[in-house]
């Protein structure tokens, strides 16, 4: 069973940093390459860029719950709430069929 994920290409989860603004601060987030690449998607979804996704949850976050502990955590979160809904979207058009 390990095989699965002890043999997966060390790419996706070898670390990036990108340098983004949020609320007009200049930071830095690193993260995993696979979490980049669902947050990547998640933006394209919305049509807008990555960061400007990021930056709009970070001001949302601070609006309904004050500044998070960890961002990057919930970054992290968001890909897999976002995975978590695609899966449902999908079962239920499945079903639907």
């Amino acid at each position: 069973m390990c095989h699965v994920f002890a043999g997966q290409d060390p790419e996706r989860y070898a670390s990036q940093t990108r340098r983004l603004r949020l609320n007009g601060q200049s930071t830095s987030i690193r993260m995993e390459n696979s979490f980049w690449a669902i947050l990547d998607q998640i933006a394209a979804s919305e049509g807008v860029t990555t960061p400007h996704f990021i930056s709009t949850l970070h001001s949302e976050v601070i609006e309904l719950r004050g500044e998070p502990k960890n961002f990057t955590s919930l970054l992290r979160c968001a890909c897999l709430k976002f995975l978590e809904i695609s899966a449902n979207q999908h079962a239920a058009s499945i079903a639907a069929e």
